[in-house]
């Protein structure tokens, strides 16, 4: 399974020059936790991601004034993109070796076709891994239901008695 069925195709740029009140409104608006920003040239040029998280963080939490700060300062510039056939496991890899959470998906040309989370590779792994357990379950079940029964003759067994006694019934 590649990125491109994985991935949101729905991606929401902001121009690097837009103030962060801009972000936040437009990551409300668009009910979004990531923009990628971009350049105001045509086509406009990726420079950088930024998060809800960013805007949290190396704002509201370091205390910085706002109204200076343009949202192409504070986005994770380059971002980290991987190509539309890449696997899960490589996606997964490349979110370990930039230390980051969202992933832009690009094609052959570089250009941007999506953004794929680390909530995105959990869910298809974790849909994985159900079918997984439905194709155990299943083999069991026909096993059960094509070996017959052997009848074991009755024995005397042990008895685990509540203080740790043994005695045979």
């Amino acid at each position: 399974m590649d990125l491109t069925s994985l991935c949101t195709r729905e991606v929401v740029g902001i121009d690097a020059q837009s103030s962060l009140q801009e972000a936040a409104v437009l990551m409300c608006d668009e009910h979004v936790g990531a923009l990628v920003v971009v350049t105001g040239e045509h086509p406009p040029e990726v420079v950088g991601l930024v998060t809800d998280r960013d805007l949290a963080l190396e704002v509201l939490g370091r205390g910085q004034a706002a109204g200076d700060v343009r949202i192409g300062h504070l986005a994770k510039s380059p971002p980290k993109a991987v190509r539309s056939s890449f696997t899960i496991r490589e996606a997964i890899m490349a979110m370990e070796e930039g230390a980051v959470r969202r992933l832009l998906v690009v094609d052959d040309d570089g250009g941007v076709i999506g953004l794929v989370s680390s909530d995105d590779l959990l869910e298809a792994l974790s849909n994985e891994f159900e079918t997984l357990v439905r194709a155990l379950r299943g083999g069991i079940e026909r096993e059960k239901s094509e070996r017959a029964v052997v009848s074991v003759p009755t024995r005397t067994r042990p008895v685990f008695p509540r203080f740790g006694t043994v005695a045979l019934e």
